[in-house]
């Protein structure tokens, strides 16, 4: 695909539409650059207001393409488990995400998806993941000690550098002070390659050295200058660490299948992306929230105090996810702001989803993003509400309705370790430091792939509230 001129990927995108054999679904299927324009700006409100209109099954047509949205708990189930084998991935709606990451478990489907990742699991289990856990700890202690009380800081900018030198230790056994880490800002080249997302949907079918084609394949050159150097020396030497890196060098299935260099890097970019990018996006959220109802933060550090009597949760706790409020709060975060807010697919043939005709070949998206906001599976989705995450409330949700790291066979793979960096940074961010918000600022959130602020999260840096100090006013 990256060597297919990208005017002939739209000619066949539309020669896949026109071959058709049943209709779309109904929807804005006319074309139109501003409605486009809008989708890039405030997916949430269009995907939402759509809703209303036509119901769980709708078309949009962006740019040249119509794009079918299906939305809610049964579409979820649909798209991620029950129906699965109809829709693939790889030349789904954020195809060009393999200019970055290549061929790693993102970009990938079918018995190539499956045979990757029985390879990789290992990988994941929980022993391998709770070694990482005073990794974490020590990065985290570091970057504490550069948020001073009453300095203003950019909360985005500060945790994606600890989220990348987390996952240079835990993911790829690099230390991040040394050698060619030192000398290449992995955390601001991705941010420079992930901003092809932020550029206008006409510029993305441009390739020259200045597009943001161009710009995001110079990014993955730099990173590779770090990726491949260390798998040929970890070749060479036999040098082997706890890393995941280490891992998949020596990694093989039943069948005695393992992975080669290209497939390494591919999942190890993989891995470097997800692995700090939706931590980033995720602790950014969650305190931008808790600075605005600083009652739910005096509950969390009231957690902490019972039940971490030490001064800070146990790798045991951190592992298990054994502090209630902690762990409601993050689930709230990733319903009102899950990082991977859509789930790009492209339908293999003709399929029916409760009545409604689906083509061949026709682009298909769930959103748990908008999902996650639909008034009739969640009461009053706008409010930050930790309690909807209880557990009988939980246990009453539809099987579905809530999908932050997807579901079925490409359940992300890496969820425990990223659970277990978000509760680690939350609970020791939560102990030293208090945040609260400029008065003058205002969230507004960008796609890239992920969600972000769109403006970084500047806060104020305090020291931790003690208990019985009167609560501050929310911003």
């Amino acid at each position: 695909m990256l060597n297919k001129s990208p005017v002939r990927v739209l000619v066949d995108d539309l020669i896949d539409e026109r071959r058709a054999r049943v209709p779309y679904p109904p929807g804005e299927r006319s074309f139109s650059l501003p409605r486009t324009r809008r989708f890039a700006e405030e997916p949430l409100e269009m995907l939402l207001e759509s809703y209303e209109r036509f119901g769980p099954v709708f078309t949009l047509r962006l740019l040249h393409s119509n794009v079918i949205f299906m939305l809610g708990p049964a579409a979820n189930h649909y798209i991620l488990v029950s129906h699965a084998s109809d829709f693939e991935w790889r030349e789904g709606s954020f195809r060009d995400l393999i200019g970055l990451m290549g061929d790693g478990l993102l970009t990938i489907d079918g018995d190539f998806h499956r045979q990757s990742r029985r390879i990789m699991l290992p990988a994941f289990h929980r022993e391998r993941i709770g070694a990482s856990v005073e990794t974490i700890f020590e990065e985290t202690d570091r970057a504490l000690a550069g948020l001073e009380p009453g300095a203003v800081v950019d909360l985005y900018s500060w945790t994606r550098h600890l989220a990348m030198r987390v996952a240079l230790r835990a993911l790829f056994g690099l230390d991040p002070d040394s050698g060619r880490a030192r000398e290449i800002d992995a955390a601001s080249l991705f941010e420079e390659a992930l901003a092809f997302y932020a550029s206008d949907y006409l510029l993305r079918v441009f390739r020259g050295k200045r597009s943001p084609w161009g710009r995001m394949q110079a990014a993955a050159r730099k990173l590779d200058v770090l990726i491949y150097a260390e798998i040929t020396e970890r070749r060479a030497s036999g040098r082997r660490g706890s890393d995941i890196l280490s891992l998949l060098l020596d990694a093989e299935d039943e069948d005695g299948n393992r992975l080669n260099d290209t497939q390494i890097r591919d999942e190890v970019m993989t891995l470097l992306f997800a692995g700090h990018d939706t931590t980033t996006s995720t602790i950014s959220f969650m305190f931008y929230e808790l600075a605005r109802q600083p009652a739910i933060a005096d509950r969390l550090r009231g957690e902490q105090r019972e039940l971490a009597p030490a001064g800070r949760p146990s790798a045991a706790q951190l592992l298990g996810g054994e502090l209630p409020e902690l762990e409601m709060t993050i689930d709230e975060t990733l319903r009102k702001y899950p990082p991977a807010w859509v789930g790009p697919r492209r339908a293999v043939r003709d399929v029916d989803f409760e009545g409604v005709p689906i083509p061949a070949r026709a682009f298909v998206n769930y959103s748990s993003w908008a999902s996650h906001h639909l008034p009739d599976v969640f009461a009053d989705p706008e409010r930050f509400r930790p309690e909807r995450f209880m557990p009988d409330a939980r246990a009453a949700l539809p099987k579905g309705a809530y999908v932050p790291f997807g579901g079925g066979s490409r359940t992300c793979i890496g969820m425990r370790f990223g659970q277990l960096e978000v509760r680690t940074i939350a609970s020791l961010l939560l102990k030293e430091r208090s945040l609260s918000l400029p008065d003058s600022f205002e969230l507004t959130i960008r796609q890239m792939p992920t969600i972000s602020p769109k403006e970084g999260l500047p806060v104020i840096v305090e020291a931790p509230r003690m208990a019985g100090e009167p609560l501050r006013a929310a911003a």
